[in-house]
């Protein structure tokens, strides 16, 4: 009889087992979905990133080169001052501001990403371009992502140019972009720890977040202008 008992209750923790995870990939796909429409397509007021790019490229006087500098600059200001405003309340605002903070600014990330592979030459409607600008906002997981999908670039060349022009078949372009989500959502939940010292004083933390948002803006930008060369 225990027994029997034993095996009923094991069976509701399976199955809620089972339903977390599928919440878990939805979850996922919802921000992976989010962050990747927001940032490429735009939404009312916020344009596509390719005429966000086409209106840097005509300030420019027509060089792309400087169009995506341009771009870049746009961007780390706007990443400073999305962390500034978001963390400027301290512990009050912090449960609330947080992922707030880290979904605004992998969307301001994309727009930017976005831009500069549209200026150098990629499609964005291409959905591996779009999956490839995604990839930049992985950081040091871009290579553990990439090989568990069985991506391999070729010797010499750009990982990103290579996945954006590649012909990648759909369950790898699947199993690519459930990774990103994934990380995506570790930062998301995690409100990137580090930075909660700092962040959890008010006006300092400000400072320190649009600081932080600002350096890791930069290092998506110089990732992005290696990655996608000009085509």
């Amino acid at each position: 009889m225990a027994d029997k008992r034993d095996k009923h209750r094991a069976a509701p923790s399976a199955l809620e087992g089972a339903a977390s995870a599928e919440d878990d990939d939805g979850l996922v796909a919802r921000l992976t979905s989010t962050v990747r429409d927001l940032g490429i397509d735009g939404l009312g007021r916020l344009p596509s990133a390719w005429a966000m790019a086409d209106e840097a490229l005509a300030d420019s006087g027509g060089d792309p080169e400087a169009a995506v500098k341009r771009v870049a600059r746009r961007h780390l200001a706007g990443g400073a001052i999305g962390g500034f405003v978001t963390s400027l309340g301290g512990f009050v605002t912090m449960p609330v501001a947080l992922p707030v903070n880290v979904v605004e600014f992998y969307v301001q990330a994309t727009r930017m990403v976005a831009g500069i592979a549209h200026l150098r030459g990629y499609d964005l409607q291409d959905p591996r371009t779009r999956t490839a600008v995604l990839l930049t906002l992985v950081g040091s997981d871009l290579d553990e992502v990439l090989t568990k999908a069985g991506v391999v670039a070729p010797a010499g060349s750009s990982r990103l140019a290579s996945f954006a022009t590649g012909q990648l078949p759909p369950s790898v372009m699947m199993i690519v972009n459930k990774g990103i989500g994934f990380r995506l959502l570790q930062n998301a939940s995690t409100g990137r720890l580090t930075s909660r010292f700092g962040r959890a004083v008010p006006l300092i933390g400000g400072v320190v977040g649009g600081g932080l948002d600002a350096y890791m803006m930069k290092r998506i930008a110089d990732h992005a202008m290696t990655e996608f060369p000009a085509r």
